[in-house]
């Protein structure tokens, strides 16, 4: 400004007079006014900080209508709100019981719910001072995760045996589906965004074909609603479902991990572990089923040690050891030059044997075309999961309800006596001769076997060619469906008997 004070021109109408004011009182007003509007500003600024220091809770999407919680637990609940407010639960079930937690310093918050038997429609009620959460049409029931490549996504639409009669046959209220979109992240999530849909026709043939037909036959089994979480990606190699640092941690996985890039899925370690499964391992459920494999065909050599470390990543993070079942890949015409879809089979198998609680459903029998790497008769899989459920965790099934996998082979002379599990009612093929079945002596040459089932029901396995046998093999290839089964009906899983030690 300049150094000479301005003058202020100011006219009164009753007095025709003229009157001059220093700027310098002006000045001072005007600054005075300043001063007096900046601390009512603050003041209301208080006000309006306090106002939106408020956060409402909020809960993931895991928690919405329509859902099932797992029945007879302590249910994990949890979701956001303001810092050291308390939150408060109630559900339909227990209307006089409260549970009540407090939000932490992160705006988090986690609590534990009873639950109770299996019934409802119920409401489930969450809130605190100020807001509150309404969920209706809650369900108590048994809960599965559901995951894998693409014969655990595909739907109704993309192929099914008898698939308009399935359809119109799947208006089940009872069964609820949570799917998780397929997005992927570099960096641990809190939601995956689903949706509860109840089970109907319509809803049916856009989700997982074997989730439902695992959940149908639970529900018809045990006589409880059934939730289905799907959350299942086409293509996937097993490294993406995993923990990032469980591969890195381990020099066998880091080197041998799947590296064939693809436009239409991931294939970074622990990309949809962090989005699709992480957020839902601390919601409570009964076990997981799995359907996957194909992809890794190609690197089939620390499958096995792969699916191991995937298993017991899940399960540390959620705090326990539950159930885990998994459908053995499929024959398929691979022409495959290293073996590698008979190698990741047995792989599926090693798991089952260095794994507590786990299964292996074999459903080499029920493959129509094997031009197709997605058998489209997706009932029978669900089923043979759900026996493995049923018989396992929920002891509602006696005898046998899984495969025979070879346990000894012992060399007598100029045979091969071959002793199985779940096979102590017999073995049965359903040809005047058995498919698949090789003997080799040393030289390693494998030839057609013979093969003949003893009083113990044990395999017999010869041949004039090799006087001195050292090894067998059984459907251990790309495609070949073999022909021999339990009593009970369910296939022998491919095998070799010069099987390495892991």
């Amino acid at each position: 400004m300049s150094a000479f004070p301005f003058l202020f021109v100011v006219y009164k109408k009753n007095k025709f007079s003229r009157k001059v004011v220093h700027l310098s009182i002006i000045k001072h007003n005007i600054r005075m006014k300043k001063i007096s509007l900046l601390f009512l500003s603050f003041l209301s600024g208080i006000g309006l900080c306090r106002a939106q220091s408020y956060t409402p809770i909020s809960l993931p999407s895991m928690f919405a209508d329509h859902m099932v919680l797992q029945q007879n637990a302590s249910a994990s609940v949890w979701g956001w709100g303001t810092a050291s407010s308390t939150v408060k639960i109630v559900g339909g079930w227990a209307e006089k019981d409260t549970i009540s937690t407090k939000v932490d310093c992160f705006g988090q918050w986690k609590a534990s719910l009873p639950t109770g038997k299996s019934g409802g429609p119920y409401t489930l009620q969450v809130f605190d001072g100020t807001s509150k959460i309404v969920l209706n049409d809650v369900l108590l029931g048994e809960v599965w995760l559901c995951s894998g490549q693409s014969n655990m996504e595909w739907t109704p639409d993309n192929g099914l045996t008898d698939k308009e009669r399935e359809v119109a046959d799947a208006d089940c209220p009872d069964i609820r589906i949570f799917h998780a979109p397929k997005r992927a992240s570099r960096s641990l999530q809190e939601d995956c965004f689903g949706q509860w849909d109840v089970c109907t026709s319509e809803i049916m043939r856009k989700r997982s074909s074997v989730a439902y037909f695992f959940a149908r036959h639970l529900r018809d089994s045990l006589q409880v609603p059934v939730g289905i979480m799907v959350a299942a990606w086409g293509g996937t190699p097993a490294e993406v479902w995993t923990p990032a640092d469980v591969i890195a941690g381990n020099p066998n996985l880091r080197l041998n991990q799947y590296n064939q890039s693809a436009p239409w899925w991931p294939i970074e370690p622990g990309v949809l572990y962090n989005q699709m499964l992480h957020p839902l391992l601390s919601f409570t459920f009964a076990g997981a089923i799995w359907y996957q494999g194909e992809t890794n065909r190609e690197n089939p050599e620390y499958y096995g040690l792969l699916m191991k470390n995937m298993i017991e990543s899940w399960r540390r993070e959620a705090g326990r050891s539950f159930p885990f079942y998994q459908v053995q890949i499929a024959p398929f015409l691979y022409k495959s030059k290293d073996n590698g879809p008979a190698l990741i089979r047995e792989a599926q198998e090693w798991v089952t044997r260095h794994t507590e609680e786990t299964g292996l459903a074999v459903i080499s029998d029920y493959v129509e075309d094997l031009s197709t790497i997605h058998p489209i008769n997706k009932r029978p899989v669900g089923k043979r999961l759900a026996d493995l459920a049923l018989a396992k965790k929920y002891k509602t099934l006696n005898g046998v309800h899984e495969s025979p996998f070879l346990r000894q082979c012992e060399v007598k002379e100029d045979k091969l006596i071959l002793t199985f599990s779940s096979a102590q009612n017999g073995l049965v093929c359903r040809d005047k001769e058995v498919k698949g079945m090789e003997i080799a002596g040393p030289d390693g040459v494998f030839v057609k076997a013979k093969v003949a089932i003893n009083n113990k029901n044990q395999l017999v396995i010869s041949s004039p060619e090799v006087k001195t046998p050292v090894s067998a093999r059984y459907c251990f290839d790309d495609a070949t469906v073999g022909n021999l089964f339990n009593k009970e009906g369910y296939p022998v899983a491919p095998f070799r008997t010069d099987r390495p030690a892991f």
